[in-house]
């Protein structure tokens, strides 16, 4: 039923937790089914340095936060706005289509995580034009 990648982040999530002291800290609901993602992510020099998930729910949503968590590390503010649900599910060769929910919900925390965020190292006027 699942593919092998979902089974993989199931068996051994990666970077499941919280990150202490975050730069943002997102969290995202679906309200059908739910599920629930927490997403923490540290920036350095505007690019992703860590990044941990909390997840309740189903498997593929435990998932997604897992390969979300992988996907997101290293990459610009300008790289993760980019990011789409499509990439989530894509990584996880693919979701079952009655699951693709769960790769909304990853992408659904990490704009709510972008949206907590300052980077230190980013000038007050590029903070403020990113996330209004």
């Amino acid at each position: 039923m699942y593919s092998p990648a979902v089974l993989d982040h199931l068996d051994n999530p990666r970077n499941g937790g919280e990150i202490t002291h975050p730069t943002g800290r997102g969290e995202a609901t679906n309200p059908v089914c739910g599920d629930r993602l927490i997403l923490t992510i540290q920036l350095r020099d505007g690019r992703v340095e860590g990044a941990r998930f909390l997840a309740e729910g189903c498997a593929p949503s435990i998932a997604a936060g897992s390969v979300l968590t992988e996907l997101i590390l290293g990459l610009t503010i300008a790289e993760l706005e980019q990011l789409r649900p499509r990439d989530i599910t894509e990584a996880l060769q693919p979701l079952p289509r009655n699951k693709e929910h769960c790769s909304v919900l990853a992408i659904d925390a990490l704009r709510s995580a972008l949206a907590s965020c300052a980077d230190p190292g980013d000038p007050p006027t590029e903070r403020k034009a990113r996330h209004p």
